[in-house]
């Protein structure tokens, strides 16, 4: 069979000439939650690497696994959910030394305790977070400027003097106007946008080497979107911190990602580079999603194309390739009965589909289903 592990790091690194060593590699991710009702399979054998200064762009529609994914990177997936298979490689650039540290210096995430000394050290420093929703995220009770000190006395050895005046200057480069004033506020005295950039301003408080951006432009307007995209665009490279940019809105991963992971219900659809993505899709999944942006050609009171059906429930998941339901290129027989892998369809691009392999020998074992 055919090493899932092999197939991604040969696309991925079409994208990184230089043969750099990646600053995260997930490889094979499964994070299942065990109900009474049965098991959901949130992620479900994800793999990706990250390179430093790279932006990867995590696309798909609600439901397909992209926040559980980041959450099990971060450990921070609530119970009953569990990080049951794979690993989670993280080169750390800040510790010359790690105890838990493997080969090349890395450190397996997914073996350390979510409430361990060394798991709590990097979130914030290492890998930072900019949630969904700041508003839930803030604590009503407590200043902006209380929460950013904090955030910055837990991972570094400075006064509360110098946090303050660190915590100022973070919120003066992402953009909130009168930021001593600002330190005073509660988020709920904040618009959403203002919010937005105070949330930005303390993942940033640590300067972390990965940022991860779970749709970060979800509750704000059309233009707040513009600036906040900008905003992170320019402090992305300014501080050369890769990003991971969660979003089910094409249009801004074809702004904002340098390389894109397609999912749908917990497995990797499609993989590469996002100027190929938008211009060669491969998988049937990825050519429906672009289909259904609209764009300035598109004709005046037509309907725009959809995806026929929608995400199966967690409980029905169905047997076989899981888009095949909604599938136009479905392939009776193959599609229903076999589980793709995913493997290079192009020097740049990977695909989990028996479009582009033999569906006798590209498969997953012990995932042949009997005809329903």
């Amino acid at each position: 069979m055919t090493d899932y592990r092999l197939l991604i790091t040969t696309t991925i690194s079409n994208m990184n000439p230089d043969n750099q060593s990646p600053l995260l590699a997930v490889n094979n991710l499964k994070t299942y939650f065990q109900l009474d009702e049965g098991v959901v399979k949130a992620v479900d054998g994800v793999s990706f690497d990250v390179h430093p200064g790279q932006v990867v762009g995590i696309v798909g529609e609600s439901g397909c696994g992209k926040s559980v994914t980041i959450k099990s990177i971060l450990r921070i997936v609530p119970p009953p959910g569990k990080v049951v298979e794979g690993e989670i490689r993280y080169w750390p650039q800040k510790q010359a030394t790690y105890e838990a540290s493997g080969f090349d210096g890395s450190v397996d995430l997914a073996k350390l305790d979510p409430r361990g000394k060394e798991m709590r050290s990097m979130r914030g420093s290492e890998i930072a977070l900019i949630p969904q929703e700041p508003m839930a995220s803030f604590s009503p009770v407590h200043t902006i400027g209380n929460q950013l000190i904090e955030a910055i006395r837990l991972h570094q050895k400075v006064s509360k003097k110098e946090a303050a005046e660190m915590a100022i200057e973070r919120m003066h480069e992402v953009g909130v106007p009168s930021p001593e004033q600002r330190m005073n506020a509660y988020s709920w005295e904040m618009s959403g946008g203002l919010r937005q950039r105070a949330m930005i301003a303390m993942a940033l408080s640590c300067n972390p080497s990965l940022l991860i951006a779970d749709e970060p432009t979800t509750a704000i307007d059309v233009t707040t979107q513009a600036q906040v995209l900008s905003l992170l665009k320019r402090l992305q490279e300014s501080h050369n911190m890769a990003i991971i940019f969660i979003t089910h809105d094409l249009g801004v991963i074809a702004q904002m990602a340098d390389y894109v992971v397609v999912m749908y219900l917990g497995r990797v659809m499609e993989t590469g580079p996002a100027d190929e993505i938008f211009h060669s899709p491969q998988h049937p999944y990825t050519k429906a999603l672009l289909e259904s942006i609209p764009t300035v050609h598109s004709a005046s009171r037509t309907f725009l194309p959809t995806i026929a059906g929608s995400i199966p429930h967690p409980f029905n998941r169905p047997p076989g390739c899981p888009y095949f339901p909604r599938c136009v290129d479905y392939m009776p027989g193959v599609c229903d009965q076999l589980t793709p892998i995913i493997q290079p369809v192009n020097p740049k691009q990977a695909a989990s589909c028996f479009l582009f392999s033999d569906a006798a020998e590209d498969v997953e074992p012990a995932t042949v289903k009997s005809k329903r």
